[in-house]
This record gives C-alpha cells, structure tokens and sequence, in this order.
C-alpha cells in the first residue's frame, strides 16, 4: 500500500500559503491550501520566502496490555531496549514461534510509536427471568446484578444495557471470576463506555 503524502507551503511567520475561492493567493495560521505533488509546492514557494513542508500522518499507538505496558516503560534509558524486548516476548509466556514473533513485531512497534493501554472489557450482569414494567422507570425494567463495596447484590434495577451502564452497574472480567457462583451462573452481556453494545 502506497502511503499518499500532502504538501504545504509555509512562511517564516508560520503561517500557510492559501488560495481563496478567486484563487489568489493569501497567508493563513489554519487554512493552508494541500498539494499532491511536491513540485507544485515547490513551483509556489518560489520566490515567496516560505519552504515547501511535507505532511505525513501520525502512526496510531499500539495498543497492549498492563503488564506489557509496564515492560515497555523499563525499557526507558535502557542501553539495549530490543535485546530485553526480545527477552520479554520469549520468555514471558509459552507461545509458538510464530506467536512469538507477532508478539515481539507489535512491541517493536510499540517501542517505536508509542502505546496505550489496553481497556478491560465491561460487562453488566441481567439476572434471567426478572424483566418487569417498571410504571414509575416508564419502561421495561430487569434486574442487574452489581458488585457493591465488597459484596456482590441482586437488587439493582435499570432499563437496559445502556441504563445500567449510566448507573455504573458495569464489572471486568476478573470481578466475575472472583465472584460468588450465582453471579458467575449469570450470562455477562459485554457493553462499550458510552453504553452502546
């Protein structure tokens, strides 16, 4: 795949050389006119005190897990980063060669580009069977199971995924293994932040 580049042509003061709808040409701090073609840019730098600036796309940040996270960080200042890198991938958990190599590409990467931590997936827990009408909620309304301080409840009510995600009856995935059996019996419905599933 070919990487499509963009040109502007800037001036000293930073501002961006424009052309308005007459197309004359104006200096703008926001609104710079974009050129496929280097030599275009180049051809309206031209005796205008300004240089031609090549615009490229920020690579996306690899996303990885805490303790992965927490690696990379070490590798800061480190004299040789890819060696431990390397040691990490192969040595952390018990993967295939292939699974290795992958693994240590996206760190590559992540080294590289920079990283962000991946989110724990959130759940909220419909207790089967307990969908009702709700006259004051004016809706149809179910129980959720919630983990309170400490202690998981049967008892809270919301209209929906999406209502029991603004009440913040949402858990990970390592809340219902440390739950007690009859919230791990309850089949977890994975929801999105905004609520959306």
């Amino acid at each position: 795949m070919s990487e499509l580049k963009l040109y502007a042509v800037k001036n000293d003061e930073g501002e961006w050389l424009s052309f308005d709808s007459s197309h004359e040409s104006v200096w703008d701090t926001n609104n710079p006119t974009l050129f496929k073609h280097k030599s275009y840019a180049d051809a309206q730098s031209r005796g205008r005190r300004a240089r031609v600036v090549e615009l490229i796309e920020a690579t996306a940040k690899v996303v990885v897990s805490e303790e992965e996270a927490e690696m990379l960080e070490t590798l800061d200042g480190d004299l040789m980063p890819i060696s431990e890198l390397a040691y990490f991938v192969h040595h952390a958990k018990q993967l295939s060669e292939k699974e290795s190599i992958k693994r240590e590409d996206r760190l590559m990467r992540a080294y590289v580009n920079g990283w962000e931590v991946e989110k724990p997936k959130r759940y909220v827990l419909p207790m089967p069977g307990t969908d009702y009408h709700n006259n004051q909620m004016h809706g149809n309304a179910q129980y959720y199971a919630v983990k309170g301080t400490g202690n998981w409840r049967p008892d809270a009510i919301a209209l929906g995924t999406d209502d029991a995600v603004k009440h913040g009856y949402t858990v990970t995935q390592s809340d219902i293994d440390a739950a007690p059996d009859w919230v791990k019996a309850i089949t977890p419905v994975e929801v999105t932040d905004d609520g959306n599933d």
